[in-house]
């Protein structure tokens, strides 16, 4: 068709086109940095060509030297006078060490002329010399200046000493000057070198001993007590880079790192001083000089661009390091608190040094992390964590929450009376660093759940003989536990004021598959030798259903320990001490089967549906609820109590004349209680549903039945609250036992320890006296 589009163009439209248009506007931008760049190449050479013009001019005739050969005047010489002539000073009058003679004429000193071959070589020290006086100048007039001063005071001190001494008593300051400026104050890499000899220097190192200079070199209680007030009044830094650096030679002092440092430590009284002195003043010095102000959302600002900063950056490096190199060795409970208090002081100074903060983690952690450390020590080592995750960036924060889960599952390894403290102590001090950012929380939270369901997958997956080892240890245990608490917390509207519901928490997605991972665990081996496993997940599950509302179907879990053969049969007599439920994760084989552990098993079985029941004790369906556990009882009670029928005509069988009941009616009658206070809460529910007016339907009503009720009014949370107060006291008695214990074996082994000391001195005198009675027959 003619003036229409042709059919290539079309295709070539649709198929090439945008590309096409890609490609050009892409050459037209690489084109235009060319011409750019190129136009950039030319400014340059035409830049360079009028300099390399203007040193090709002829410069001015330099005036000639006066008869008597005196040298020019400084103020009378231009500067084309002063570069050519050589860089070469007038001397003072009277002073004529160097240089010409009086009376001898100057050289005359000849044009340069282009084309000599020591043009180029006369540029390149020029742009060298006037590059260094550019860096170096100012450094350079102020440390003539320090020398100067520091000459004139010593001229003082030998014309005038009556006058130098009073200086010393009443301005003290006058002498023991200091410069304030930043620039005086060398923080580099060259700090412990010596610094550069004057003369003077040199003239008294050569009437000094080599003894003299190692007790320069070793720190004494004189130079301590010096930087001390130095630091605390006049916040020196000066004062503070040396307690630095002698705190550095303290921190390594039993390392072999191969490092010499510029001070040595020869006294423990002189170790102790400096390391309070260090640990107490420097972070006072550096908050005068870099004063670090906190946000209302807890966020740390420092001048980091300011040349304090950046001069104090190699400084602040050394002594974190050092601190951690410290924390390593440390085994003193009071000198570790001291040091981590002062390592909370400078965590604002230390948040641009990532490695330095990572180092910083792990040691906090590893200190936090270890059951033998005492409960202030880890304390403040988590408050120092806590801090870091506050004033720390969304990477630092994630960092944090990654290392305090691997400490806390480390720790947590070995579990017993001694350390079952420490650990519920890491693990609810742990929850509040998830709370801090809801958002990295779940990231990590749900990275470590999931390695807990591969876990446990892998052992139903590919069951081996030892693959459930996997599974039940105290780690894994006490893992499930610790996020049981984590989501219990966070999503919970009693502890967050802020949540109208357990669902508005970010964290709350997780419930489902730490309940799906706990059930499976809880019920991966059915026998009776890992009962006590059972009730610890049992445990962590009602917490989450306690306190966000959600139900979790553990009846069936714990009536199958109810019908077991443990609870069912009659017991073995045993002579074994109780067995502690809450430090113990399988039972021995001694316990099987016996009088003590079936008590236990029945006592712990009562609580825990007591405890599940009580979650709901207030709700409108719970008439219904307990329906189906409260038959499943009954028929246990009927078969559990069945007495022995030897008058029975229809019995038969042995079995049925000596009845086949547990013979425990200590047990027996927990669960009838049980079911007596299951029946008076449904009663206590049903007289109040009553008098409802909203049906089923209504879910608001629904979840409003009973809420202004508290739950101890009712008879079942009456019941669980007396259980709750009985087991507490029941532990805090246990407890007072295990300590009396420990105090009783200390006592014993002090009296062991001196008896032996004594035994030790009296076989020593028999054994010296032996040995002279054979001398002296020899």
């Amino acid at each position: 068709m003619p003036g229409g589009v042709k059919k290539s163009t079309k295709k070539f439209q649709k198929n090439h086109l945008k590309d096409t248009i890609d490609k050009r506007k892409e050459f037209a931008k690489t084109k235009q940095r060319h011409q750019i760049k190129a136009k950039k190449q030319r400014r340059n050479a035409a830049d360079k060509a009028k300099v390399s013009d203007d040193e090709d001019k002829p410069t001015a005739t330099p005036s000639k030297v006066k008869d008597g050969g005196a040298t020019n005047d400084l103020s009378k010489m231009s500067v084309d006078d002063f570069f050519q002539s050589g860089f070469e000073l007038p001397e003072k009058k009277g002073k004529g060490k160097s240089g010409a003679k009086a009376g001898e004429p100057q050289p005359k000193i000849k044009k340069r002329k282009r084309g000599e071959d020591e043009d180029s070589a006369e540029e390149l020290v020029s742009d060298k010399a006037s590059s260094a006086a550019g860096d170096e100048g100012t450094e350079s007039e102020q440390d003539d200046d320090l020398e100067e001063h520091k000459e004139d005071l010593d001229a003082l001190a030998e014309k005038d000493p009556e006058f130098y001494k009073y200086l010393q008593d009443n301005d003290a300051e006058l002498l023991d000057f200091e410069d304030k400026d930043m620039a005086e104050v060398d923080l580099s890499s060259e700090d412990e070198s010596p610094r550069k000899k004057t003369k003077k220097d040199k003239k008294k190192t050569s009437r000094d001993d080599v003894s003299e200079e190692e007790d320069q070199s070793q720190v004494s209680m004189v130079m301590v007590r010096k930087w001390n007030p130095a630091m605390t009044e006049q916040h020196s830094l000066r004062a503070m880079r040396e307690v630095v650096l002698a705190f550095r030679a303290a921190a390594y002092v039993n390392s072999d790192d191969g490092k010499e440092h510029k001070y040595s430590i020869g006294s423990p009284d002189v170790y102790h001083d400096l390391l309070v002195t260090a640990l107490e003043k420097v972070p006072s010095v550096l908050s005068h000089h870099l004063p670090a102000i906190e946000s209302s959302k807890g966020k740390i600002r420092i001048a980091t661009d300011s040349k304090k900063f950046r001069g104090l950056t190699p400084l602040l490096k050394s002594h974190a390091t050092s601190i951690l190199q410290l924390l390593g060795h440390l085994s003193d409970a009071p000198t570790i608190k001291l040091t981590l208090s002062s390592l909370l002081l400078l965590l604002p100074y230390l948040l641009s040094f990532k490695k330095v903060l990572r180092n910083l983690i792990k040691t906090a952690v590893n200190i936090w992390s270890d059951t033998q450390s005492d409960e202030a020590t880890r304390i403040t080592a988590f408050l120092l964590i806590r801090r870091l995750a506050v004033i720390s960036d969304a990477s630092l924060r994630e960092a944090v929450l990654k290392t305090a889960y691997q400490g806390l599952v480390k720790g947590s390894q070995t579990t017993n009376a001694h350390t079952i403290k420490g650990i519920n102590l890491m693990k609810n001090s742990a929850v509040e660093l998830w709370g801090l950012d809801p958002t990295i929380g779940y990231t990590s939270g749900f990275t470590f759940i999931r390695q807990l369901a591969v876990h446990l997958r892998s052992s139903i997956t590919h069951p081996t003989k030892d693959s459930y080892k996997a599974i039940y240890n105290w780690q894994y245990t006490h893992s499930l536990d610790f996020w049981s608490r984590v989501l219990s917390t966070h999503c919970s509207p009693m502890t967050n004021p802020t949540l109208k519901t357990p669902s508005a928490s970010p964290l709350h997605p997780l419930i489902y598959p730490l309940v799906q991972i706990t059930l499976g665990a809880l019920r991966l081996i059915p026998t009776p030798t890992y009962f006590p496993l059972r009730f610890h997940l049992t445990r962590s599950l009602l917490r989450i259903s306690r306190t966000t509302n959600t139900f979790i179907p553990l009846a069936p879990a714990l009536l199958e320990v109810l019908s077991s053969p443990e609870l069912s049969k009659p017991p073995k007599p045993s002579t074994s001490p109780p067995l502690d439920f809450a430090i113990t994760l399988r039972a021995p084989k001694s316990y099987l089967r016996t009088r003590i552990y079936q008590d236990g098993l029945g006592q712990q079985v009562q609580e825990l549906l007591a405890e599940f029941f009580g979650c709901w004790a207030k709700n409108i369906a719970f008439p219904e609820l307990i329906i189906p556990p409260t038959v499943a009882m009954k028929r246990w009670l009927k078969s559990a109590s069945s007495t022995p029928s030897r008058g029975d005509k229809h019995a038969v069988s042995k079995a049925d004349r000596e009845g086949k009941g547990n013979k425990n009616s200590k047990l027996n009658a927990s669960i009838v209680l049980l079911l007596q206070k299951l029946s008076a809460n449904a009663e206590y529910v049903e007289g109040h549903r009553a008098h409802v007016s909203f049906g089923p339907s209504d879910r608001e009503g629904v979840d409003n039945f009973l809420r202004d009720v508290p739950i101890e009014d009712t008879p079942l949370g009456a019941f669980v609250e007396g259980l709750r107060k009985q087991r507490e006291e029941k532990e805090r008695i246990v407890e007072q036992g295990r300590k009396e214990d420990e105090e009783r074996r200390k006592r014993d082994i002090e009296k062991k320890g001196r008896s032996g000391g004594r035994q030790d001195r009296e076989v020593d005198m028999i054994d010296g006296e032996g040995d002279g009675s054979s001398g002296i027959e020899t």
